[in-house]
C-alpha cells in the first residue's frame, strides 16, 4: 500500500498505524501503583480482563507492560491499541489485522521470537473474537484484552474465547492498594503494630470505607467525590444496561439500582421489591425486574451471594445478600445521606475474599443460615483445600452484650453445625478471642484483617 485511504474509507491507512504504532512504543508508560491482580501467564490462552468501568483494567495493563520491560523483554514486541482512539476510525477486523502486520514489519523477529499483544476496550471490534483465536492458533505471541460494559458486558469478554481465555477480575483499590496509593504507611513486620500505626491504620479504614476504591477520585473534595460516583452509577445504568439492553422503563431501572443499594450487605428479594413497587402504582412485571436485575449484575454493579446449601430449591426461594462493588460506592448512593458503617464493613471484607478467590469466588462465598434461623454472613470454601468451610461474622463492634451474644451464638451454632473448628468475627477496633464448645472464635480489628495477614 502507498500510505493513502480509498475513497470513503473508514480504516486508517498504514501509515496512520505506523505513526500510532511508533508513538505508542516511544511514549513513557505511565507510573502505575502495583496492583493485587495477578495476570496469569498459560500458553495457548488469552488474559481476559473484566470489571466495571473506572476500575483500572487499562492501568493494570500498563504494569504489566512496565513488568516486561523490566524483564528484559524489547519495546518493539510490546503492541498496545486502544481501540477507542479516534484515530483508528471504524476500528474493525481489517483494522486489527493491518495493525498487526505493520507491528511485525517494524520488528520481524517479534514474528518468530515472540510479542506481547494488548487490546483495549476490545468490545468496539465486532467478532474480534475470531481474529484473537486465529491469533493464539497461528502467532508466537502472549494477548492480553480488556473489555469494558458499554458495548459488551465483561462477562460476556470472558467467554467470548470459548475456553482460551482466563479471565481476570479487576476490581477497585482494596484497602491495601488505597493505602500504598495515599503514602499512609504500614508493614507487615513486626506484626503487630504500636499504637500509633494502630490508630492511624484504624482511621484509615473508617474512611476508606466512606471514600472507596475507585482510583480517580481519591484526591476529590468530598462533595466532588460523591458526585463522580454517583455520575459512574448513571454511566452503567445508562449505558451498559438500558443501552445495550433496550431497557425501556429506565424509572423502574432506577428504583431497582437504588434498592439495592439501600440493601448494601443485607437480603434482596426482586419478589418483595416487586410487590412495593406494584402497591405504589408502577407498572412493571416481576419478569422485567429479574432481567434488570441480571443486567446490574453483568455490569458488575452489584455481586450477589446464595445461602449455604446443597438444594437448588433452598437457594431460589431464600434472598440472595447483596453487595456493591466498591463501600465507597454504595455510601455516594445511600438516599438517607447516613452511612451504615458496620454494613460498609461487611461489603469491604466480601470484596477482600473475592480478590483473594477471583471468579471462583462465586461457588466460594455463600452465607449460612442456621437449624434454629440464626445468620452468619460468610461462609468460605476453599475449592483448592478443602475441609469444612470457614465461618465469618462482620459487626461494626461486639461492646454491647446483646449484639455480642446474638453474633458469637449464631457463630457457635453453625461452627457445631458445619463442623468448622474455628470462626472468625471481624470488627472495626475490638480485638479477643473466645473459647467455646463448638471451637475457637477470633475477634479481629480490622485493621488486623486487611493489614495484618489475617485474611482467609
Amino acid at each position: 500500500m502507498d500510505g493513502t485511504k480509498s475513497p470513503g474509507s473508514t480504516h486508517p491507512s498504514d501509515l496512520t498505524l505506523e505513526k500510532l504504532i511508533a508513538e505508542q512504543q516511544e511514549r513513557p508508560l505511565p507510573e502505575v501503583l502495583p496492583r493485587e491482580v495477578r495476570l496469569p501467564r498459560i500458553p495457548g490462552k488469552a488474559c481476559a480482563l473484566v470489571g466495571m468501568r473506572r476500575s483500572g483494567k487499562t492501568y493494570r495493563l500498563f504494569g504489566e507492560m512496565r513488568r516486561l520491560l523490566e524483564e528484559g523483554v524489547p519495546r518493539s514486541r510490546l503492541l498496545y491499541l486502544n481501540l477507542e482512539d479516534d484515530r483508528l476510525g471504524t476500528a474493525d477486523l481489517e483494522t486489527l489485522d493491518h495493525a498487526l502486520e505493520v507491528f511485525y514489519r517494524r520488528d520481524p523477529a517479534a514474528r518468530i521470537e515472540g510479542a506481547w499483544v494488548f487490546l483495549d476496550e476490545v468490545q468496539v471490534v465486532p467478532g474480534w473474537e475470531r481474529f484473537a483465536r486465529r491469533l493464539l492458533d497461528t502467532e508466537t505471541l502472549h494477548l492480553f484484552v480488556s473489555g469494558s460494559s458499554a458495548r459488551q458486558l465483561s462477562t460476556e469478554v470472558s467467554t467470548a474465547f470459548r475456553g482460551r481465555s482466563i479471565a481476570v477480575e479487576v476490581l477497585p483499590y482494596s484497602v491495601r492498594e488505597a493505602a500504598a496509593e495515599l503514602g499512609v504507611a504500614w508493614d507487615r513486620e513486626p506484626w503487630p503494630p504500636g499504637a500509633a500505626t494502630r490508630a492511624r491504620l484504624d482511621a484509615f479504614i473508617a474512611d476508606y470505607l466512606v471514600r472507596g476504591g475507585f482510583p480517580a477520585v481519591h484526591a476529590l473534595h468530598p462533595y466532588d467525590r460523591v458526585q463522580v460516583l454517583q455520575e459512574y452509577v448513571d454511566l452503567v445504568v445508562l449505558r451498559d444496561v438500558a443501552e445495550r439492553h433496550t431497557a425501556t422503563n429506565i424509572p423502574v431501572l432506577r428504583e431497582l439500582v437504588a434498592a439495592l443499594f439501600s440493601a448494601n450487605a443485607g437480603g434482596f428479594s426482586v419478589s418483595r421489591l416487586h410487590g412495593a413497587l406494584v402497591s405504589q402504582g408502577w407498572k412493571v412485571g416481576k419478569a422485567t425486574l429479574l432481567a434488570y436485575l441480571s443486567h446490574v449484575v453483568d455490569a458488575f454493579l452489584f455481586f450477589l451471594v446464595p445461602l449455604r446449601t446443597r438444594s437448588a430449591r433452598q437457594r431460589a426461594v431464600n434472598p440472595r445478600k447483596v453487595y456493591a462493588i466498591d463501600p465507597g460506592l454504595a455510601a455516594a448512593m445511600y438516599r438517607s445521606g447516613a452511612v451504615n458503617r458496620g454494613a460498609q464493613l461487611e461489603n469491604a471484607v466480601y470484596l477482600d475474599l473475592r480478590r483473594r478467590y477471583g471468579r471462583l469466588s462465586d461457588g466460594a462465598i455463600s452465607w449460612v443460615r442456621t437449624a434454629s434461623g440464626n445468620e452468619v454472613d460468610f461462609a468460605v470454601d476453599d475449592p483448592v483445600a478443602g475441609g469444612p468451610p470457614t465461618l465469618i461474622q462482620v459487626c461494626e463492634q461486639v461492646d454491647d452484650p446483646a449484639t455480642r451474644r446474638r453474633e458469637l451464638g449464631a457463630l457457635v451454632e453453625a461452627m457445631a453445625e458445619l463442623g468448622s473448628p474455628d470462626g472468625v468475627v471481624v470488627t472495626l477496633t475490638r480485638e479477643d478471642r473466645v473459647e467455646t464448645d463448638a471451637g475457637t472464635i477470633r475477634i479481629l480489628p480490622a485493621r488486623e484483617w486487611f493489614f495484618g495477614g489475617a485474611r482467609v
